[in-house]
């Protein structure tokens, strides 16, 4: 799918489902969880000791706690629109790892040009209105030689729910997840150096369809279908939907959803990058993977 042909996204009802999200975040957001865990991990593999570190779409704070922790000379900020989602980052702060907090639209980040020595992101992207600006946002508040490391979501994420909810409409409109070679061209037009991506997939398991609704909601995630004739509303629409979710249902007479959490790494264009950790690592070009 090219950035062009993807359904356009309902910013207020982002905003909405995120706020509502914020209280119950935590309890109910595995997947962001494992994904924040492994990012954090990736980066120990970095000979690099960022003065300025943006949690970009922090959420309820876990990600920046963790940086400050890492990092503990850096200054950390923690960024997000939710007023609610900075409310909980607040309760993660303690004398060794406060964080700025900074309610603001990643659109338009109230920083300057050259500012920052890191950017880390997890899972906000695929809540992202238009990726090429965001990724020129990006590219603008980083330093050169900044990095700039993330996690989305692949275009397998849910493939349960929304091949169920084609069967009751094809033409249903459901969540642009992108694909990681779109990904590493809009990173290339943003006029970053050296993409480098990889995927790993997830799946949870629910005893229902109802559950599978109530934890979408607790992340902010219900607008995946964008088709509002395909949500998870109506009586009737409902019981059809789960009817056709249920050919998924695995032995252990529980429902799979899956999750694809594609991990991205690149450099902001400078002199050669700090040296990576002499610790082992792998890296895949992007342009090495072909294309499925």
């Amino acid at each position: 799918m090219s950035l062009d042909d993807t359904p356009r996204l309902d910013p207020r009802a982002i905003a909405r489902g995120f706020e509502r999200a914020s209280a119950g975040y935590d309890a109910h957001a595995v997947l962001a969880r494992a994904a924040s865990a492994e990012l954090l991990r990736r980066l120990e593999l970095l000979a690099f000791e960022p003065a300025v570190i943006l949690d970009l779409g922090a959420g309820s704070g876990e990600g920046a706690r963790a940086l400050r922790e890492r990092w503990r000379a850096a200054r950390v900020i923690a960024l997000d629109a939710s007023a609610g989602m900075l409310a909980v980052a607040r309760t993660r702060f303690g004398w060794r790892r406060r964080f700025d907090r900074v309610r603001a639209d990643a659109a338009r980040l109230p920083l300057r040009a050259a500012s920052v020595d890191l950017v880390y992101s997890n899972l906000m992207l695929p809540w992202t209105l238009d990726l090429d600006h965001q990724l020129r946002e990006i590219r603008r508040v980083l330093k050169p030689r900044g990095y700039f490391t993330f996690t989305t979501l692949g275009p397998d994420t849910l493939r349960e729910l929304r091949a169920a909810a084609r069967e009751l409409d094809p033409d249903v409109h459901t969540h642009p997840f992108l694909d990681m070679h779109d990904l590493g061209d809009a990173l290339a037009r943003a006029g970053f150096e050296g993409p480098v991506m990889d995927v790993d997939r997830y799946t949870l398991t629910y005893e229902s369809l109802r559950a599978i609704g109530r934890d979408l909601r607790a992340v902010g995630a219900q607008g995946v279908l964008l088709d509002r004739r395909a949500g998870l509303v109506g009586r009737g629409r409902y019981e059809r939907l789960a009817a056709a979710y249920e050919r998924f249902r695995n032995e252990d007479g529980r429902l799979p959803v899956s999750g694809e959490v594609i991990y991205g790494q690149a450099w902001c264009p400078g002199e050669a990058p700090p040296e990576r950790s002499r610790r082992r690592e792998t890296v895949v070009p992007i342009g090495s993977i072909g294309r499925r």
